[in-house]
């Protein structure tokens, strides 16, 4: 399965061809405001290289900011299909900010991204086992560790916040993210979250399971940066 082939031919003439072929299984189809099921993504499938894996999240994420997203994958076909099993082709370590929805920022649906969401976004070792499943037994290709623009979970970090609880296990596993971070010019805040994307990349890379993975070429592991304002996602290196 080709990364380019993600995106179905919309034009008028392939709209009635697909209308005229899916009459006869039953599958309605309800106007130019529909839900196409692409026949490349029938079914959860993962048999993309880690390279094609990232250009399908940067595209989808691309139309999600131009205004143009797709949503295929999010209806009851998808659902049943799934429902027998699943094959993510990228997973995702990102922050629980509930305005980083990763199936919506990149432009995906049900069983195609393996999502791991914590405060900070920040690898921990449930968060790792995780993702240790989600690649080696379900086979996503890649990993991205999400950060956010104004992430409040960094920002309390490096304002020495006195939490309760067990919130202060979060603000532990970011604070090295300030050093990293410092003596950067720009806004720290910016600049300690993006560190801190990097941070948890490398804890991530540390786990026998998917630093194999890695040597092997079956998986990459990237860091990505979400900007509240455009919801772009950039990638950090």
């Amino acid at each position: 399965m080709n990364a380019k082939n993600y995106i179905p031919d919309l034009s008028r003439r392939n709209l009635l061809k697909f209308g005229a072929g899916v009459v006869g299984t039953g599958v309605l189809t309800a106007g130019l405001g529909s839900q196409l099921i692409s026949p490349e993504k029938a079914m959860a499938d993962n048999d993309v290289s880690p390279d094609e894996a990232i250009d399908i999240l940067m595209r989808g994420n691309e139309r999600f900011t131009k205004g143009r997203s797709i949503n295929l994958n999010r209806d009851l076909i998808r659902l049943a299909t799934v429902a027998k099993g699943q094959k993510p082709f990228a997973a995702i370590l990102g922050c629980a900010d509930s305005r980083v929805p990763a199936e919506i920022v990149f432009d995906q649906g049900l069983g195609d991204l393996f999502v791991c969401r914590v405060a900070g976004n920040v690898a921990t070792p449930e968060e790792i086992g995780s993702l240790e499943f989600g690649t080696l037994v379900l086979g996503a290709k890649v990993i991205v560790v999400l950060g956010h623009e104004r992430c409040g979970a960094v920002d309390a970090t490096i304002k020495g916040a006195q939490v309760p609880g067990q919130i202060a296990s979060l603000l532990d596993a970011i604070r090295p993210s300030i050093a990293r971070a410092d003596g950067q010019s720009g806004d720290q805040l910016e600049n300690t979250a993006k560190a801190n994307v990097l941070l948890q990349a490398d804890r991530l890379k540390e786990s026998p399971v998917l630093s194999k993975l890695i040597d092997e070429g079956k998986l990459k592991i990237i860091g990505g940066y979400y900007d509240l304002d455009t919801g772009k996602v950039t990638t950090v290196s």
